[in-house]
């Protein structure tokens, strides 16, 4: 894969876990895409209304798409990265946390896993003016969202089949248009992360 700036990198991490730098080059795959078409739109006049430190998407979606790989991404950055006390408020958001509730990994306002944020939270960006106290602009002005090229996207899944033991170019492609792969997402509102709740608790446990 070309060297992409946006790219995080874990060297180390990455050595141990076969799935990580798989997982870190579909996000740079699609953080560069983002970042094609949010000039594409402002070439065209449209402001961009996402700011540092908004949290309105985080609130108001309720059904945000997340894979497999995410939620394996999401389990080693809040086990392996997050520091206290920053983690034990995500292991508190994550024991309260009802399903259907806005995202538990929105702590003080801010995204706990912005790094290994999920594709979908990497591909939403509203123009114009900024959301509306409780809006959700895919449903209020679905004009001002912006619309990712699915050839990011595309290439982003892709580049991800391995993890689900999926090789070959011909393999791979049908895997992901034949619906297998969107039938493996989950909702992460929904999902029982109450288990990685209980995994923070191990770690300190291993650590005293």
């Amino acid at each position: 894969m070309k060297k992409n700036k946006l790219r995080l990198s874990f060297p180390e991490d990455e050595k141990m876990h076969s799935w990580l730098p798989v997982l870190l080059n579909a996000y740079a795959i699609m953080d560069e895409g983002v970042k094609r078409d949010i000039k594409k739109y402002e070439k065209l006049g449209r402001r961009l209304a996402c700011r540092r430190g908004c949290s309105s998407c985080c609130k108001t979606h309720r059904d945000i798409p997340v894979y497999p790989i995410e939620i394996v991404g999401i389990y080693w950055y809040v086990i392996e990265k997050v520091k206290e006390p920053l983690r034990a408020k995500i292991k508190a958001s994550l024991i309260s946390h009802n399903r259907g509730d806005f995202c538990p990994f929105l702590i003080d306002e801010v995204c706990s896993i912005y790094p290994v944020r999920p594709l979908a939270c990497r591909q939403f960006n509203v123009f114009n003016r900024p959301c509306s106290a409780g809006e959700d602009p895919f449903y209020t002005r679905p004009e001002d969202v912006l619309k990712p090229s699915e050839h990011y996207l595309g290439k982003a899944l892709y580049e991800t089949t391995p993890f689900y033991n999926v090789y070959t170019d011909e393999e791979r492609v049908d895997f992901i248009n034949s619906g297998r792969l969107n039938s493996l997402v989950r909702v992460l509102q929904n999902y029982p992360w109450i288990e990685l709740a209980r995994r923070i608790d191990n770690v300190k446990k291993a650590h005293k």
